[in-house]
């Protein structure tokens, strides 16, 4: 028997269990997706994300457990699917009728849910960058124009809750940049945004609240500053053939805590507060070692290594699937003032 997930939220999840054989990709997930945020949704390859997606788009159906949707149960019955009007999703890589052009394989999308105003096609378009390319054939458009099609796709209908695998592949960094603030409107706007990623830093500086899965379970979920309160660093660069001996003069500053090897070559990373740097070129200076870069900050890509493991997940093929949504809330147009230029 599972328990019931707490009232106000856009997304649970509670005792959520899936195996393919004998192998377990879900063990008993628990989700608090609050309303109105960006929510971060990762874990390593393997963890149970993409199954976890499936699930919460009706695609598969978990072996135990219980989802709430928009404060609702959601199931198996033709009920409980209709709620998914109210939800738009970008599952894996997006596919389209090659043959058409972007702006037919959204009217046909449209064509398929709830009645959708015929100018949100158009203004779709223009807001993901794809308003000049609309009239091409979808077979000549590029991974990263695809991706940015498939989002509109899965904000035709107006919906409350944006469910989206992977939204920065293809994406160039304009794109990126782009699509982050597109999804941060969304979210200020009321809608809420459950974006699954591997790429941490887009995370860290998207997301609102972060949920942390490994091997088919939940490890921490919270919101992305308290998660990063305690994981201050002390960044320092050395020369990489005094590397060994940097990590043994500054073991003693944090004792608590392994020195890791940071990105780049001669980077260490120590986990200590930000006005402790001083004490890291100090101890280093002192033992003849002379650093040729200091910074500080929180370090998200520390605590997810700290946490996660390395159980694998049957793989499958991408698709997208735009899940129709119910009407317009007042008329609005949720998009951000952004229009995507990147990608191409």
């Amino acid at each position: 028997m599972t328990t019931a997930a707490p009232s106000g939220l856009a997304l649970a999840t509670r005792g959520l269990e899936k195996r393919y054989g004998s192998r377990v990709a879900l063990a008993g997930l628990d989700l608090s997706v609050p309303t109105g945020v960006v929510y971060g949704f990762l874990g390593p390859n393997g963890a149970g994300k993409t199954t976890t997606m499936r699930v919460l788009t009706g695609l598969i159906r978990p072996d135990a457990g219980s989802i709430e949707v928009l404060g609702q149960p959601f199931g198996r019955s033709r009920l409980d699917r209709h709620r998914l009007f109210d939800v738009g999703a970008l599952v894996e890589t997006p596919s389209f009728y090659p043959y058409l052009s972007g702006r037919e394989n959204l009217r046909a999308l449209a064509a398929t849910g709830a009645p959708t105003p015929s100018t949100r096609v158009e203004e779709l378009l223009e807001l993901v960058g794809l308003g000049e390319r609309a009239r091409d054939k979808v077979q000549g458009y590029s991974l990263g124009m695809k991706q940015r099609l498939g989002i509109a796709a899965a904000l035709l209908s107006d919906p409350k809750l944006l469910l989206l695998d992977e939204p920065a592949n293809g994406l160039d960094p304009a794109g990126i940049v782009a699509m982050r603030e597109t999804l941060r409107h969304l979210a200020s706007s009321g809608k809420t945004v459950f974006v699954s990623s591997h790429i941490l830093g887009e995370v860290e500086q998207l997301a609102d609240v972060v949920g942390i899965i490994a091997a088919g379970r939940l490890v921490r979920e919270g919101p992305m500053e308290e998660l990063l309160r305690g994981e201050s660093v002390v960044r320092v660069r050395v020369a990489p053939g005094e590397v060994d001996a940097a990590r043994s003069v500054l073991a003693p500053l944090a004792p608590d805590q392994p020195v890791t090897p940071g990105a780049g070559d001669g980077w260490l990373s120590v986990h200590l507060e930000p006005d402790r740097a001083s004490d890291v070129n100090r101890a280093l200076a002192s033992a003849g070692i002379y650093a040729s870069g200091l910074e500080t900050g929180s370090d998200l890509e520390s605590l997810f290594l700290s946490l996660t493991g390395g159980a694998q997940e049957p793989g499958g093929e991408g698709t997208f699937f735009g899940l129709a949504g119910a009407s317009r809330r007042g008329g609005e147009e949720p998009a951000g003032p952004t229009n995507w230029q990147g990608g191409r």
